[in-house]
């Protein structure tokens, strides 16, 4: 006799069920926070089993990890694609220009307020630390890669473009910091203040990198 009780559950290969458990946990993570990330959260919105989610994060602070990596990844390769894509959008004027107009937009709050938030819990999970320092890294070379092609063209005049790089993100970082408090009350001074920096060390003048909408 041929039961019909229950239809055949597909397995997933580890490889996908794995790359699913980091997304749902990025997605946790990036809107509310990576405290909030769990086996048993995770394992929830999956509508699977906590053991299940366990067997490939036996430790929940690898979970953390993986998903602060994806979350900011995703967001890096939105904000500054290895491969820009569009007529015109390839020059790095170009490149950078979009950089800052989508930093500085509502839409990229929940990444800075997971950098915010990673950065603080790093100081106590050695692993997550090691995922913030190398995502770290990433972003630089990212933006130094951006500020080279430029000197080398002569769009911009920069004579160290990797501390040059340093230095924009710090900025970025700094105007950040107000994310949870000033995000409501925040002005062109706190918005723009990274693409301000950036204008100064590539030798350019004040609007420079800005976008059409900004200036019109």
């Amino acid at each position: 006799m041929t039961s019909r009780g229950h239809a055949k559950r597909v397995r997933k290969a580890p490889a996908e069920r794995r790359h699913e458990i980091v997304a749902v946990a990025a997605r946790v993570g990036l809107v509310e926070g990576l405290e909030c990330i769990t086996l048993r959260r995770v394992a929830d919105e999956l509508g699977v089993q906590p053991g299940l989610v366990g067997h490939y994060f036996p430790a929940a602070d690898t979970l953390v990890a993986e998903a602060f990596t994806a979350a900011t990844m995703a967001d890096l390769d939105t904000l500054l694609p290895e491969r820009p894509d569009g007529p015109g959008d390839d020059t790095p004027r170009a490149v950078l220009r979009r950089f800052f107009t989508l930093m500085s937009s509502t839409e990229f709050d929940n990444v800075s307020r997971l950098w915010l938030n990673a950065r603080h819990l790093s100081r106590y999970r050695p692993g997550l630390r090691e995922h913030v320092v190398a995502q770290e890294l990433l972003w630089c070379t990212r933006i130094e890669r951006a500020i080279t092609a430029g000197t080398e063209s002569g769009d911009f005049v920069c004579a160290d473009p990797r501390g040059a790089a340093v230095r924009i993100l710090v900025a970025i970082d700094g105007a950040s910091a107000y994310i949870n408090t000033s995000a409501d009350r925040r002005g062109a001074p706190i918005t723009h203040l990274a693409r301000t920096v950036a204008e100064a060390e590539l030798g350019l003048g004040p609007g420079a990198l800005e976008s059409a909408g900004e200036r019109s």
